[in-house]
């Protein structure tokens, strides 16, 4: 398959679909989703839809990531945590954006495999973590930017004191079955941005 104009229609999909931002369109045409996806996946990877990847998670449809990308408004010198790493695809795109990102996953096969990819793919800027996700990452606090990639019952408070005094946070909140976008500004206003479906966030800050 040619790949690279599979990605060059994805992103004219995504402006259509009302992307707007360039900066996020450009990390889009950039990050090779063909390399997250299962082997088995890889003629759709660039359908906009979400994929099943190991560990009975998935990686978000297009769409779902550029919007969260955008909603997130990352700049190139920020310092980002990603909540719930899965296949790495929403932690390259990251990487395209900001100086560096800390991302965490809860299973520990989807980690290494994760990191292996990311480092073969040249993202030295992101460093992948095998933990409990739902409670962030303390140890590289504060972070400009969080981005929660599973359903969350909220955003914790964990995450919170985890963010810098001027930073946002975006996350799908809601329950286990239907979730809201939601921006968490820094004076603690919250605006939702559309509907989505995400896996549950398991751990201490996440559904048990």
């Amino acid at each position: 398959m040619d790949f690279e104009s599979e990605r060059t229609q994805m992103v004219r999909d995504l402006r259509r679909m009302g992307i707007k931002d360039e900066r996020v369109l450009a990390a889009m045409a950039k990050v090779p989703r063909e390399r997250f996806v299962r082997d088995e996946d890889v003629d759709v990877a660039y359908g906009d839809h979400a994929l099943g990847i190991p560990e009975g998670q998935t990686i978000s449809q297009p769409y779902v990531v550029a919007r969260m990308t955008e909603l997130l408004q990352v700049e190139p010198a920020h310092h980002v945590l990603e909540v719930g790493t899965g296949s790495g695809y929403q932690a390259a795109v990251l990487a395209e954006l900001a100086h560096d990102v800390v991302t965490v996953e809860r299973h520990v096969p989807l980690a290494d495999r994760a990191s292996a990819l990311l480092a073969e793919l040249g993202y030295e800027n992101v460093k992948v973590i095998a933990g409990d996700a739902s409670i962030g990452y303390p140890p590289d606090a504060p972070y400009d930017r969080i981005l929660v990639t599973a359903a969350s019952p909220g955003i914790a408070p964990e995450l919170v004191r985890q963010c810098a005094p001027d930073g946002r946070i975006v996350a799908p909140v809601g329950d286990q079955e239907m979730q809201h976008l939601v921006v968490r500004y820094p004076d603690g206003r919250e605006s939702r941005h559309g509907a989505v479906k995400f896996v549950p966030l398991r751990g201490r800050a996440g559904f048990l």
